[in-house]
């Protein structure tokens, strides 16, 4: 027997969007109408954490902190994937911990090569 979806099935999640959308747009306008509307020229002035502003804000940035970030990253984003391996560790068995070992490896060779060709290092 085949499952016939009709529209009545999805009037559920319909009027879930349309309560969220509701939601958001009475909350704008609410804040626009109640809120205080002091509108000076220091307030409407761009805020750069209370610093004055100097010079381009184009000025080049040295490219190895850029490349610390995305290192940062990386290795943030597979420590994330593990995760679930300490949390089910005994189901996984001791084929799971050889996966996690050579998991772990791989991460430490990424990280060898990278403090090798002195991605890290700071002049």
């Amino acid at each position: 027997m085949q499952n016939i979806s009709v529209p009545s099935d999805y009037f559920p999640i319909v009027l879930q969007i349309l309560a969220a959308l509701g939601f958001v747009a009475m909350t704008m306008v609410m804040t626009h109408l109640i809120g205080p509307k002091r509108r000076t020229a220091d307030k409407l002035e761009n805020f750069e954490c209370g610093i004055e502003q100097q010079g381009d804000a184009r000025s080049p940035i040295s490219v190895k902190y850029f490349l610390v970030a995305i290192l940062f990253v990386l290795f943030d984003v597979e420590v994330i994937f593990m995760y679930p391996w300490a949390v089910n560790f005994r189901e996984f068995g001791f084929q799971g911990f050889i996966e996690m070992f050579v998991f772990i490896g791989l991460l430490l060779a990424g990280l060898f090569y990278v403090v090798k060709k002195g991605a890290l290092d700071w002049e």
